[in-house]
């Protein structure tokens, strides 16, 4: 079966079942679709129109073409090509359309590299938050490959699951969709430490007066007994 591609991406080389593929000729979304009708900022539009040259559907997963029982919030997730003019993710413009449609979207964000095409996958998620704060939704984009290099996996017995699978493989490069909130919170607070630690270390280096690199020195202390502690957890 011919399928749909954005550049020379399709569900097929990304490694998903035929089944789910959309079919060639099908599945192109105008960017129009996305601002003519809906009230957008004059910054948003550009995004569309300077930095996107194409918008498609690659291919839908539903519980009839995976054969997984109908249930859980997520009825399908569609998994979106964006072909970019520019080296970087329009997130706000990706985010517009995921605001726009209930359905799990997995973006597939192409550019052209200096070896053919490169990918980054782009899902909008609930950003873990502690119990008692007000729950916000954000962008995640995840590492650019070579697009012969990326592979999606399914993982997961319902569609909410593969889509904790599909967000798991986005944000931290695994297919494991178990506790990823937690995973993701663990992710984040590793991520700060370390660059707190590069921080401290420069200002260490950096500084003449001793009362002060000894206050930065135990600083510095701290935060590597931290960074210690979560790399035995892990």
């Amino acid at each position: 079966m011919a399928v749909a591609k954005c550049a020379s991406v399709s569900a097929l080389t990304l490694g998903l079942p035929e089944q789910t593929a959309m079919p060639e000729g099908k599945g192109k979304l105008p960017q129009q679709l996305f601002y003519a009708k809906v009230p957008v900022s004059s910054g948003l539009k550009r995004r569309f129109v300077n930095d996107i040259s194409e918008i498609g559907v690659l291919g839908i997963v539903n519980s009839s073409n995976m054969g997984l029982p109908a249930e859980g919030q997520l009825k399908e997730i569609l998994v979106i090509g964006v072909v970019l003019n520019t080296s970087e993710v329009p997130v706000d413009a990706l985010e517009h359309m995921a605001k726009l449609r209930p359905s799990g979207i997995l973006f597939v964000c192409i550019r052209s590299g200096n070896q053919g095409d490169e990918c980054a996958l782009a899902v909008r998620r609930a950003v873990p938050v502690r119990a008692g704060h007000m729950q916000q939704n954000t962008m995640f984009v995840g590492q650019w490959y070579k697009a012969q290099d990326l592979s999606l996996k399914i993982r997961g017995k319902s569609i909410d699951e593969v889509w904790e699978s599909f967000n798991s493989q986005t944000i931290l490069n695994t297919p494991d969709p178990e506790n990823l909130d937690e995973r993701i919170a663990r992710s984040q607070s590793l991520s700060q430490l370390r660059n707190l630690e590069a921080k401290l270390a420069k200002d260490h280096a950096r500084a003449k007066n001793p009362t002060q690199r000894n206050e930065i020195y135990a600083k510095l202390h701290k935060v590597r007994a931290q960074l210690e502690s979560f790399n035995e957890g892990l």
